[in-house]
C-alpha cells in the first residue's frame, strides 16, 4: 500500500515536471529544455534560459502550472523513430543528444504528448492532471547547474518543485524546513564562535578556539576508547604519488573526486581516504598469525573533490577530519572483530544519545574483485548483524565498490537521518598490495 501511494506521487511529480516546462515555454518561448527528474519531496527541470530568472518571479511560474492542472488534459506515451524525435526536437540541442545516445544505444525512444506539448520521456506519469492536486506543489528555488553535471557544459538555471500528495503534507515540510533553519549548523557555528568559513579555501571550514575544544574533546574521548579496545594510534601522510590510489583501484573508481598534483614531473594526489595508507604500516614488517588482529586508528585529514554546487556547511566539505580504522585480522577472527567495532560503535553513540539505525550494503554495480569473494564477505556481514541481535535493512548495491558494508545512522533533532559510521568488510586490499602473515605451518597466507 505504501509502495503504491510512492508509485502515485511520484507519477504526480513527474508529470508536474513537463508542467514546468510548459510554463517556461510560455514565459520564454526560446527556452532550451535540460532534463526534469523526480527528486525526494518533489522534482525539478534545467533549463538554458536567454535571460536570468530570479526566485520572486517562482509564483508567475507556478501560478501558471496551477491553471495547468486544472484544465485536465492527458499525458499520452508514444514510441517514435529517431528521424522523426529529431523533427520534433530540432530547436533543442540537449534533447538532441539525449536522442541520438538513445539511438545509439538500439533503445526505444519515447515522448509524452500534454496538449501541444511534446516531451523526450521514459514516464510514467499521471493519466490525466485531474490527478494533481493543486494546492499540494510548490516551487520552491533556482540554482546552476551545469549540463549532465560536467563543467565543461554550458551552466544551466534549474528549478525544484515540492510536491505532495495533500496540502498538509507540503505546509508540514514547509514548516520543518523553517525549523531547519533555525538550526542551521553554519548559523550556530557563528554564533558560538566554533568556524567560519572564506572564499580563500571554499569547502574547508576554519576551525575556531571554541569550536577546537569541542573537537579535541572529541578526540580524546574517542582516542580513550580505541585504546581500551586494542588500537594503535597512527598518522599517515597527506600528499601521496598517484600510483597508490592506482594500486588500490581508487584512480579507476573515485578518480573524479581526488585533488591532482603534479609535482617535478611526477602525479601525486592529496589523500582522499586513509585506507591505502595503512597497508604500509602494516606491510612494514612481517606478520605471524599470533600478531593478529592488529588495529590501526587515526585521525586522518582527507580531501575529496566535490562539485563546488554541492558543498554545504560542515555536510559536504573539500576538506575533513575522518575517524578511521583498520582492521588486519585473519578470517576466523571476522566475527569478534566486526561484534568489536559495533559495540564500540554503540558506545559511542549511546554516550551522545543517538538514536541508531543499521543497514547492510551489497554489492554496487560497479564493483572490483572476485564475485566469490564478495558473496563471503555480504555473508560475514550477514552473520555480524544477526549474531549482535540487531535489526537491519538492505540497501542494495550501495556497498563500496571494493567491499560491502555496514552502514550505522543515526537521527538528528529534526529526525533527518545521517549515515555517521561504516564498517566495511574489503577483501580486495590484501591481494592488490600483497599483504599477508605467516601461518602456524610458516607458510603465506593473505586471507
Amino acid at each position: 500500500m505504501k509502495e503504491k501511494k510512492q508509485e502515485k506521487i511520484n507519477d504526480a511529480r513527474h508529470s508536474l515536471a513537463h508542467l514546468l516546462a510548459m510554463a517556461v515555454l510560455k514565459k520564454f518561448p526560446d527556452a532550451k529544455l535540460g532534463i526534469g527528474p523526480v527528486i525526494e519531496n518533489g522534482f525539478y527541470y534545467d533549463f538554458l534560459l536567454p535571460e536570468p530568472l530570479k526566485n520572486e518571479e517562482l509564483p508567475g511560474l507556478e501560478k501558471t502550472m496551477k491553471q495547468l492542472v486544472k484544465s485536465g488534459f492527458a499525458f499520452k506515451k508514444k514510441e517514435i523513430s529517431a528521424d522523426e524525435s529529431a523533427r520534433v526536437f530540432q530547436n533543442q540541442p540537449f534533447k538532441l543528444e539525449l536522442i541520438k545516445e538513445i539511438a545509439a544505444a538500439n533503445e526505444p525512444i519515447s515522448i509524452y504528448e500534454s496538449g501541444r506539448f511534446a516531451d523526450l520521456c521514459k514516464g510514467p506519469h499521471v493519466k490525466t492532471t485531474a490527478e494533481i492536486n493543486p494546492e499540494a506543489f510548490k516551487l520552491a528555488k533556482t540554482a546552476g547547474a551545469y549540463w549532465r553535471g560536467s563543467e565543461k557544459n554550458p551552466m544551466l538555471t534549474r528549478i525544484y518543485g515540492l510536491a505532495f500528495a495533500s496540502k498538509k503534507e507540503l505546509d508540514d515540510y514547509l514548516e520543518l524546513q523553517k525549523e531547519i533553519e533555525k538550526r542551521d549548523h553554519r548559523r550556530l557555528g557563528e554564533k558560538l564562535d566554533l568556524f567560519s568559513f572564506h572564499d580563500i579555501a571554499p569547502g574547508a571550514p576554519f576551525w575556531h578556539q571554541n569550536g577546537m575544544t569541542i573537537v579535541n574533546e572529541l578526540k580524546k574521548f574517542i582516542g580513550a576508547l580505541q585504546r581500551e579496545a586494542g588500537y594503535q594510534e597512527t598518522s599517515t601522510p597527506v600528499l601521496v604519488k598517484e600510483k597508490l590510489y592506482e594500486t588500490s583501484g581508487h584512480l579507476s573508481h573515485y578518480k573524479e573526486n581526488l585533488f591532482e598534483l603534479t609535482v617535478e614531473s611526477e602525479k601525486f594526489d592529496l589523500k582522499a581516504m586513509n585506507c591505502p595508507e595503512s597497508t604500509f604500516i602494516f606491510s612494514g614488517k612481517l606478520r605471524s598469525y599470533k600478531d593478529l588482529p592488529v588495529r590501526l586508528s587515526e585521525f586522518g585529514l582527507l580531501h575529496r573533490r566535490e562539485r563546488s554546487g554541492t558543498l554545504t556547511g560542515l555536510f559536504r566539505v573539500y576538506g575533513f577530519t575522518q575517524d578511521d580504522a583498520h582492521i588486519y585480522c585473519r578470517e576466523d577472527q571476522i566475527q569478534k572483530e566486526i561484534s568489536g567495532v559495533l559495540s564500540l560503535i554503540k558506545k559511542i553513540h549511546k554516550t551522545f544519545g543517538l538514536k541508531t539505525n543499521f543497514f547492510l550494503s551489497t554489492k554496487p554495480e560497479k564493483a572490483m574483485g572476485d564475485p566469490k569473494l564478495w558473496e563471503t564477505a555480504e555473508a560475514a556481514l550477514r552473520e555480524a548483524l544477526k549474531k549482535n541481535r540487531l535489526e537491519y535493512k538492505i540497501n542494495e548495491g550501495d556497498g563500496a565498490f571494493y567491499g560491502p558494508k555496514i552502514d550505522v545512522n543515526v537521527s538528528d533533532s529534526l529526525n533527518r537521518e545521517w549515515t555517521l559510521a561504516t564498517i566495511q568488510l574489503d577483501f580486495q586490499m590484501p591481494q592488490r598490495f600483497d599483504l599477508y602473515f605467516i601461518d602456524e605451518k610458516g607458510e603465506k597466507q593473505n586471507r
